[in-house]
This record gives C-alpha cells, structure tokens and sequence, in this order.
C-alpha cells in the first residue's frame, strides 16, 4: 500500500510539473511580448526605444530547455541529433526531445516497477517507454522523406515546364512552391524566400539538402548547380534529372516487391519468441516464472534476446543492402 502511494504520489508530482512547463510561456513568447510593447511605447511618444540590430535578425529556434542545447553545444552527436529532428519537420526542438525522452524513461521505468520488481525488466521497461518521442521523431521523419520524395518528380518537371515557358529560375521555383504537395511545397518555398534576401542559389539549394537529405534531391541539387557554374541547357537537364529520378523510383519499387517475403520473414521470426512467451504466459500464468527467478533462467532470457537481436540484425542488412 505505501510502495502504491508513493508511486501515485511520484507521477502526479511529475504530471503536474509537466503541464505547469508546457503551459508556461516560452522565451520566444517573452521576447514577442517585449516587442509589442516596445512597439506600442514607440507608437504614444511616451518614451524613446532603440531597437537593436541584433533584433531585426533571424534567429534559431529556440525552447524552454535551452540550457540542454547550450550545455551539449560542442557534442558532436547533439549537433547530428538537432539536425535529424530538424529533417523531421515538428514544432519541437533536439532539447525538448532529449527532456521528454528522460521523463518519459521515468515514468516507465515506476510503472514497470509497480508490476514486477526485477530490474533487467524494469530498464527495459523504461528504455522501451523513453524511446518513444524519439520513435515518433523517426517516424514522422520518415514520412516527411518519403513524401518529399514521391513529390520531388513533378516538381522538377514542373520547373522545367516554368523554365521552358520563359520563367527565370527564381521564377520557376516560385510556382513550384505554390503548385507542390508538402512538405516539398514548404521546401522550395523556403528557397525562394532566401533567394530574395539576397542568398545565392547554389546557397540555398545546399541549405535544402541539409534540411532534407534526399538522394533525390541532392541529385538535382547538384545538376542546377554544375549548370549555374558551366553552362548548358538547363532545361534539358532537368527533363534528364526527372527521368534517372523516375527509374531509380521504379526500380526501388521493384526491390521492395522481390523482398517483401524477406521482410515479412524477418519479422515473423523476431516478434514470434516473444508474442508466443506472451500467450503462454496469458494462458497458464506463471509457466515462465522459473526463467525470471532461477539465475540460469535469466541467462537464457539473455542470450536468446541477443540472439533475436543479432539475427535481425543480419535479416535486415541482407534485405536492405541493395542500394539503387
């Protein structure tokens, strides 16, 4: 009863500091509040304010958890970490996942514990529970990529259409910003945006292929490029650079049909050890207990969950190492 209470007791504390920070007014927030006022003091006379230069320029995004990114600013796996959860396209940043990743860890890992006190179980548990924001940055991620790439095709051809109509290249990206499907949309609208601050092209299309790493994309990054630098038509270039685009996109979608059964088989035999295990246990409870008590039991668990491992391992790096 008092190991419940305190576990009750621990979550709501933490629920309640989670819900008094995310409702917390940011330091973006702060900063836009002190403009408008400053605005709104310039605009009665009352007082004079000079507005620093600093002010008019753009800056990073920024969060609540700040200091995480300013204590971890020369870690080389923070600075590859904000750049994957800045390809994934969320309103969140690196600090803000790496904090909800801890807590979330915490939550599992009392939750866990509440149901069984054995500590390899109960990390798991919170490893498992931690990994989720971190699993939805991947998954959104991965989504962004792919449709990116599906919308990638069209929105070459359609700056070559622009381009052969008579449209300047700024011009041609313009509409191809106004006529793609996101996030592709967003992209090039960004690259029009900076081009008309005064960046260079070939700036602006490696800051795009930072953003988005698609071997698409850095295929057609580079072609506008070595024409900007050359010469050539770049017309024709593009209608070349949709056509390899296209057959690399067929011949992927073949790949992906032969493996499937591979696939398919690569997860049947990882997931079947342990969906079995679990519907054994539902249906004569405690038929594992031996392997969770017994020292010899524990061992086995370890070995055969690195042997899972390991073969998954292997299933998917034969599956998947056909590159196109």
């Amino acid at each position: 009863m008092i190991l419940l209470a305190t576990v009750f007791g621990f979550i709501f504390v933490l629920t309640f500091g989670i819900v008094v920070i995310g409702t917390a007014p940011s330091r973006d927030e702060k900063i836009f509040e002190q403009r408008l006022a400053a605005i709104g003091v310039i605009k009665s006379g009352a007082l004079e304010v000079q507005l620093e230069a600093s002010q008019l320029l753009r800056k990073r995004a920024t969060s609540r958890f700040g200091w995480v990114e300013h204590a971890l600013v020369n870690f080389a796996p923070m600075q590859r970490f904000r750049r994957y959860v800045m390809q994934a396209g969320v309103n969140a940043t690196a600090a803000s996942v790496l904090v909800q990743m801890v807590i979330f860890a915490v939550i599992g890992y009392f939750v866990t514990f509440f149901f069984t006190h054995f500590l390899p179980i109960d990390l798991g548990g919170a490893a498992v529970a931690g990994f989720l924001p971190l699993g939805r940055i991947i998954f959104v991620r991965y989504t962004r990529m792919r449709a990116f790439d599906k919308a990638l095709a069209h929105a070459i051809d359609m700056m070559a259409r622009a381009l052969r109509a008579g449209h300047s290249v700024a011009g041609a990206i313009e509409l191809v910003a106004e006529g793609s499907p996101p996030p592709a949309k967003g992209e090039f609208a960004e690259v029009f945006r900076q081009q008309n601050f005064g960046m260079p092209l070939r700036d602006a299309l490696l800051q795009m292929v930072d953003r988005v790493p698609s071997q698409d994309l850095r295929v057609m990054a580079t072609a506008i490029i070595v024409q900007r630098e050359t010469g050539g038509n770049l017309v024709e270039i593009l209608d070349r650079t949709v056509f390899v685009i296209r057959e690399r996109q067929r011949i992927q979608g073949e790949i992906r049909t032969q493996t499937a059964q591979g696939r398919l088989t690569g997860w049947i035999l990882t997931m079947l050890p342990v969906v079995m295990g679990l519907l054994i246990n539902v249906v004569d409870p405690g038929y594992s207990h031996i392997l969770f008590t017994d020292p010899l039991g524990r061992k086995m668990i370890y070995v055969g969950l690195g042997m899972i491992m390991v073969g998954g391992y292997f299933i998917n790096r034969i599956i998947n190492g056909i590159d196109v």
